[in-house]
Formats: C-alpha cells, sequence, structure tokens
C-alpha cells in the first residue's frame, strides 16, 4: 500500500501530474557511489531534453539523473503547457544587448524548437496531447493597446512580419469570445500540450536509450574541477561533466544561493465545460491566451474541455525559500477565479466550478537572460533562468548543451546564452525589499490602467527594473 501513498502524493501537485497516464511511484534512490560519464541534477524538461540529445549524439555514454522527488515534479511538470517560441527576453531587449541579427537568430532558433518537439513526441510515441492552434495575444481594453502595437512594431521592425498577424476586435471573436477585447496579434507558431505527459513520457524515453534516473535522491552538494561530483545523502555520482539543471531549485544549493530567484505562478483550472458553453465561447482551435498585463497571464483549453487559468501574484519569500506550502497561495488563486469569470462571464452564468489550483517556483535570473553554458576545465554544464519561458526554451538548452559536451559547434552554440554568466542577485534583506517593492508596483499599475483605462507608460522604476 506504501508505493501507492507515495505516487497519491505526487499526484496532488498538479492536474498535470494526476493525468500523466504514469505511474508516479519513485524510481529506486542512489544508495553507492557510481561512476558515468555525465551525471545531471534535475529530471525535469532540461535534465530529460539534455539527456535525450546526448543520447543520441552518442548512444554509449553511460548518463545518470539525479531528482531530489520523481520526473516532473518542478515547474516541468506545474506549467501552463505553453510550447511556443518565446523566449525569457524579448525580441525588443535581444536586439537592444546583441543586435538585430543575434535576436533574430534566437527567433529562428525557438521557432524551431516547437517543430523539434513534435518531431520528438512521434519519434517516441509520447501522447502529450500537442495541438498546433498558434498564440493569441490579446489587447483586453484599450490601456492594453499600445503594449501589443509596440510587439507589432519590433516584428516589422525586425523583418518578422511573417511570425504574426493583427487582429481585429471582430477578428479576435470570431476565434474566441473574450471580454473587452479590442485586438489581437496572432501567431500560428505555437502548439498546446499536457505537460505531465511530455515529462513523463520523455523520462520513459531516456531509460529506453540506456539512461539510469535516481529519483528521491536530492543533490546536497556538487563539486567541480578534477574529479567533478553530486554528492545526495545514501550516495555520489562521479562523472566527467555534471549538468545543473534544476532551474528554481537551484537556488537551494549553497554554491548557488544567489544565481536565480524562485518566483511563484499560480494555475487555477475548470471542470470540464459543456458542449453548449463552449458554442458560446468559440475557441475550437484552442490558440494559446493572454493579455498585455505587466503581472501576467496564460490561458489554454486542455484537450478535455477546461480552461486553465494562470498567472503571477504570489510573493516572493524572503531568503528565496521554496515550500510546498508556498504552491498555493489564496488570494492569487481566488483572483485568477476571478479573471477567469471576468474573461469568459458565460461561466459563472452557468455555475461552472474550479476542480483544481496549484502553482511552483520559476527561476529568474538578475538580468532576465538565460544561461546555457559548458566549462570543460571544472566539468560543469548549465542551463537555467527561463522566467516562466521553459516549457520551448528547455529543449533548446538540451540540444545545446549536448552539442557543447559533446564538442559539436552548430548554429545553436554560438547564440549568446552559451556565453552569458549569471549576476548574483543582492543579498538578504536587499533581495526581499527589491523584488517585494517590483511585484506590488506592477500591481498596482495593472490596477489602475485598470480603473482609469490608461496604459502604463514604462517609465515607473518598477517597469524599468522588471524590463525585458
Amino acid at each position: 500500500m506504501a508505493p501507492l501513498d507515495v505516487a497519491t502524493k505526487y499526484a496532488q501537485y498538479s492536474f498535470w501530474l494526476e493525468t500523466s497516464d504514469d505511474d508516479l511511484t519513485p524510481r529506486p534512490a542512489l544508495e553507492s557511489v557510481i561512476e558515468a560519464d555525465v551525471a545531471i541534477l534535475g529530471a525535469g524538461f532540461t535534465g530529460l531534453w539534455t539527456a535525450y540529445y546526448l543520447l543520441e549524439r552518442e548512444p554509449g555514454l553511460r548518463v545518470v539523473v539525479l531528482e531530489k522527488h520523481i520526473a516532473g515534479f518542478g515547474a516541468s511538470g506545474r506549467n501552463g503547457g505553453w510550447l511556443y517560441p518565446g523566449f525569457p527576453l524579448s525580441l525588443a531587449e535581444l536586439a537592444r544587448r546583441y543586435g538585430t541579427e543575434t535576436a533574430r537568430a534566437v527567433h529562428f532558433a525557438m521557432r524551431e524548437t516547437v517543430d523539434e518537439v513534435e518531431r520528438v513526441l512521434r519519434r517516441e510515441g509520447i501522447d502529450a496531447q500537442f495541438h498546433r492552434g498558434g498564440v493569441l495575444r490579446l489587447a483586453r481594453g484599450w490601456h492594453q493597446l499600445p503594449a501589443l502595437e509596440e510587439t507589432a512594431r519590433t516584428l516589422e521592425w525586425l523583418g518578422l512580419t511573417d511570425y504574426a498577424e493583427w487582429l481585429s476586435a471582430e477578428q479576435v471573436r470570431e476565434r474566441v469570445r473574450v471580454t473587452e477585447a479590442v485586438a489581437g496579434l496572432y501567431s500560428p507558431q505555437g502548439a498546446v500540450i499536457h505537460p505531465g505527459r511530455l515529462v513523463r513520457g520523455l523520462a520513459r524515453a531516456i531509460e529506453r536509450r540506456g539512461a539510469t534516473i535516481f529519483e528521491e535522491s536530492p543533490v546536497i552538494d556538487f563539486r567541480g574541477g578534477s574529479q567533478p561530483s553530486f554528492r545526495t545523502p545514501k550516495g555520489e555520482v562521479r562523472a566527467r561533466v555534471l549538468v545543473l539543471a534544476g532551474e528554481a531549485y537551484l537556488s537551494q544549493l549553497p554554491h548557488m544561493h544567489r544565481a536565480l530567484i524562485p518566483i511563484y505562478s499560480l494555475i487555477v483550472l475548470t471542470e470540464p465545460l459543456p458542449e453548449a458553453i463552449w458554442r458560446e465561447i468559440g475557441w475550437e482551435n484552442r490558440e494559446l491566451l493572454s493579455s498585455q498585463r505587466l503581472t501576467v497571464d496564460y490561458l489554454q483549453r486542455t484537450a478535455d474541455g477546461r480552461i486553465m487559468f494562470g498567472g503571477r501574484g504570489a510573493p516572493y519569500r524572503f531568503g528565496s525559500r521554496i515550500a510546498d506550502a508556498f504552491d498555493r497561495h489564496d488570494p492569487t488563486h481566488e483572483m485568477l477565479r476571478r479573471m477567469c469569470y471576468e474573461w469568459f462571464p458565460v461561466l459563472r452564468l452557468h455555475g461552472i466550478r474550479f476542480t483544481h489550483a496549484w502553482g511552483g517556483p520559476l527561476g529568474v535570473p538578475r538580468d532576465w537572460m538565460p544561461t546555457m553554458r559548458y566549462d570543460p576545465r571544472t566539468g560543469i554544464a548549465l542551463a537555467c533562468g527561463y522566467t516562466g519561458q521553459g516549457v520551448a526554451t528547455a529543449n533548446l538548452a538540451g540540444r545545446i548543451l549536448a552539442d557543447l559536451i559533446t564538442g559539436r559547434p552548430s548554429d545553436l552554440t554560438e547564440l549568446p546564452m552559451t556565453r552569458h554568466r549569471l549576476r548574483p542577485w543582492e543579498p538578504e534583506p536587499l533581495r526581499w525589499l527589491g523584488v517585494r517593492f517590483v511585484q506590488r508596483s506592477l500591481e498596482r499599475l495593472d490596477l489602475v490602467a485598470e480603473t482609469t483605462g490608461k496604459p502604463p507608460t514604462g517609465r515607473s522604476l518598477a517597469e524599468r527594473l522588471a524590463a525585458h
């Protein structure tokens, strides 16, 4: 009975894990000293994709993955299921920092990532409920229109007008009937997925290729240099290469405490909607939806006919703490339910209930730029810092790390993430004061914009600190 109880416990972390169609009973833990060619910390998207592509390039590699809980426990099993070309840094900011050609190169690499994930799903027989419905960014209210227009201008400036088309309010309504939508920007370059099925299927795929996954085996320390190794409470892995792929959870390691901050993103989910309600809402193509709120919202229509509504709002915790208790923040979850009813009033009218609520931490670097590096001198590879844009970005990271570790130069290894160095966050209490100031300020700016109908200026201190 005990294994069933453990599996049930893990299923409670998100709807995606609950419905992953996989046995969540933990794999055996590491309880000895072993050797490998590559050892990976984290059985989420980054770690599993890295293992997958390493074994695709060099099938004989001994690859070991260490996971604190179970594969998909973290953000990979709790996210919004947005597989699309969005990158942690906006195109405008990429162009400002690295030039227009580099911005375009990153953009096209992210576009190709959607196709690449679809290729692997087919090849490995993973049913992740992949549906290529595209992405629809909305201006809900005239106060959000300038931000959407700025995105369109950036695409034109970079010569990427083929990526998305401008939609009028009426054209938006033809796709989905959302209250207050005055315009939209639609791109077919995106897909909705079931992330739990993807991450659990990917874990099975790397095992078929020869990798070993140890679960409930937290890495408590690591060392690079002449003898790289990961240490767990009951064992150790010595390897030529160590891969740090724990995203927000890396902040809990002593060597990485200020490299990232964990920010919580929360989600609510409705019960399946009757067909009569879907006929009122539309949304037949299951586009990924979001608005221009500074505090972020993201929606999907699930394969079984539910509405998933996600967003920010949960507070940063002093000392970059991560705990199960923080996965649920009643004020934020209630706000998300209210917003979902505001987007789709027909839900409240018909008494549609919310059946699930969950959340989890995502990793935010000091300059919002992700890192995908490998240092042969220390034997340490690192990929992290997706700021909530990790479903596709993690696949790109896995391919980049595989190329770097196996010494295969490619167009991907020339992207700026491979040369990026993490800038440490401020020590506490400055870190808490600064992050909470930005969080509260962005919430107020959204409220003022929604109340007055006037868009944020972009000149406030919080907007400048959070610009990316």
